[in-house]
């Protein structure tokens, strides 16, 4: 019996470190809220796990030029290098994530104001950059970060203005891009979704996303791709038209058919903004700014998503990260410092119960607002971004 308990003490106290240092990490960059002077922005590495000792804490501080207005998070395709868009000065940044301490580098693009969303082909050697100020597509060389390609179009047919979102299928050589709004002050909102076509740059077609008499406003913002979906299907959110749409692809006519799917304002929410899916791709996730929530669509018939629930988080929620084993998504509340949609904290939902379980008000407190989140690569799990 003696022999049983000590094995016991001894396997006990094997485990003990790997519990009192059980953590997940996520990377926030952090701006400070419209009142704060100095003026201030950053990147904080904070442990989101709900278990942790070091839960909400701030692990690592970074700080960041303070007219960078650091918007967006991506990785490359190996996580070996994040990509980091700015809507001030300087429209992309990349960081190295095999070197700590963590610094940023300056990608110089003359031809790209106000970076916004980036996508990257799956052998890792190109990626496709929207310059929302710019009105124009950036082609580079992932490996050295070297433009190849602009792409612009302004015709009756074909026009990219202001874009913002954008997906990539190499399966059907297809790029999405959408219209949004004037970064300058969010007006003049598009209503069109552009087809590109990605090996050659070359703009194929462009398509209204909304019923109403143009100009609609409805400001297409997302678009993101259904991972290994047959046809290829892809789905967009139109943030001031306050609907989901999707793209489904016509193999014959080699083009998209495009349909609403779901209005946001029947269950009282507006500003559709960010779109995620867990690993087995039968779930949507949609966060809405306004007043702020994550939506769980059930999307096993891909081109029909249905709202299994709608959790409320805080105003201004955006992007969102998932725990590896998928039982937390965590959840990043403010969008673009805008009035009733900065809250700054983050929340936890515990998908099981499929409610809000803690909130990180840690920059929250500090005056400061998080723009977005992203896992560090230990943790990271998303194939549609």
């Amino acid at each position: 019996m003696k022999t049983i308990k000590r094995l016991l003490i001894l396997i006990l106290t094997a485990l003990l470190p790997a519990i009192a240092h059980s953590e997940i990490l996520a990377m926030v960059n952090y701006e400070s809220k419209p009142n704060q002077t100095p003026r201030r922005e950053g990147i904080a590495i904070i442990d989101v796990d709900p278990k942790s000792p070091s839960f909400a804490k701030i692990l690592n501080d970074i700080p960041l030029p303070p007219d960078l207005v650091a918007h967006h998070f991506f990785y490359n395709k190996d996580l070996s290098k994040a990509y980091l868009t700015a809507l001030g000065n300087g429209s992309l940044h990349t960081m190295d994530m095999k070197h700590v301490p963590y610094h940023i580098k300056k990608v110089e693009l003359p031809d790209c104001q106000v970076g916004e969303d980036i996508v990257f082909s799956k052998d890792n050697k190109t990626w496709y950059l929207t310059c929302m100020g710019s009105s124009n597509v950036i082609i580079g060389d992932a490996q050295n970060d070297q433009v190849t390609k602009v792409i612009t179009a302004d015709t009756k047919e074909t026009f990219i203005r202001y874009p913002h979102g954008i997906s990539l299928n190499e399966d059907i050589d297809r790029l999405i891009v959408t219209s949004t709004v004037r970064p300058s002050d969010l007006g003049d909102a598009g209503e069109t979704v552009t087809v590109i076509e990605a090996s050659t740059g070359k703009v194929l077609s462009t398509h209204k996303l909304s019923d109403k008499p143009s100009p609609s406003g409805a400001s297409p913002v997302e678009v993101v791709f259904l991972p290994n979906a047959k046809p290829a299907l892809a789905y967009i959110n139109t943030m001031f038209g306050g609907a989901l749409w999707t793209g489904t692809w016509n193999n014959e006519k080699k083009n998209f058919d495009f349909q609403q799917v779901f209005d946001f304002s029947n269950i009282k929410q507006g500003v559709p903004l960010e779109i995620y899916f867990n690993d087995s791709h039968d779930r949507l996730y949609i966060t809405t700014a306004n007043p702020g929530a994550l939506n769980i669509f059930d999307i096993s018939e891909a081109a029909e998503p249905k709202l299994l629930k709608s959790i409320p988080t805080a105003g201004g929620a955006h992007h969102v990260v998932f725990s590896p084993d998928e039982r937390y998504a965590i959840v990043q509340n403010s969008f673009l410092n805008l009035p009733e949609m900065r809250d700054g904290s983050i929340s936890v939902i515990d998908l099981n119960s499929q409610e809000k379980i803690a909130s990180i008000d840690t920059l929250k407190n500090q005056g400061l607002n998080p723009n977005s989140i992203i896992m560090m690569p230990k943790w990271h799990h998303d194939d549609a971004h």
